[in-house]
């Protein structure tokens, strides 16, 4: 829901899932160097914004996140944390200032097993929901999901990179479902170039 706006990405290594369509995989093998929670704020604030997305490979693994999520908070951040779903939420901080961008994990990126449902409750108006759609398969999961699901927060269906995101749109105009349909924006704009 933030797409469009300057943002800084704090992006943190290790990930528990394998996704067929993986656009990060470097973000799961490669060894990042090991930062304290302050040298990272510090990294942030270089950036002169007030939003930072906290996000990885899968950030919840990583056992300082919280820590780092709590002091851009106290930092007067607005913070987006991206989470692959199959980790709990639970011991998150609970803020205005924080949004939890979590994925549901479809049946073409292998891992749809793997995400914990329970996550749905913990999330909030303020929150949003991503399914990351391949095929209609993937939007049918989606749906059933919604519907077996009291989901409070939007939900948003992004194609999965490099495929067109018109035939998501016209699927979801043809269903009337009421999710919105958003592409990678930093794709569009930079392609598979990394940040700094």
């Amino acid at each position: 829901m933030l797409i469009g706006t300057p943002t800084v990405f704090v992006r943190t290594a290790g990930c528990n899932l394998r996704c067929n369509w993986c656009d990060t995989e470097y973000a799961r093998s490669e060894k990042e160097t090991e930062q304290s929670v302050q040298e990272v704020v510090d990294q942030v604030r270089r950036f002169k914004t007030r939003h930072v997305c906290v996000t990885g490979g899968e950030p919840l693994l990583q056992k300082d996140t919280f820590r780092l999520v709590s002091t851009l908070l106290d930092n007067h951040h607005k913070v987006s944390v991206e989470t692959n779903g199959s980790i709990s939420l639970e011991d998150l901080p609970c803020s205005e200032d924080m949004l939890i961008s979590m994925d549901m994990k479809c049946p073409s990126s292998g891992m749809e097993e793997r995400m914990d449902l329970s996550n749905l409750e913990l999330l909030s108006p303020a929150d949003q929901l991503k399914f990351i759609v391949a095929d209609e398969k993937d939007m049918l999961y989606a749906v059933d999901v919604l519907r077996k699901n009291e989901v409070l927060c939007p939900v948003i269906f992004t194609p999965v990179g490099g495929l067109d995101i018109r035939p998501v749109a016209e699927w979801v105009l043809k269903k009337k479902l009421g999710v919105r349909v958003l592409p990678q924006l930093h794709k569009i704009i930079w392609g598979e170039k990394r940040g700094v």
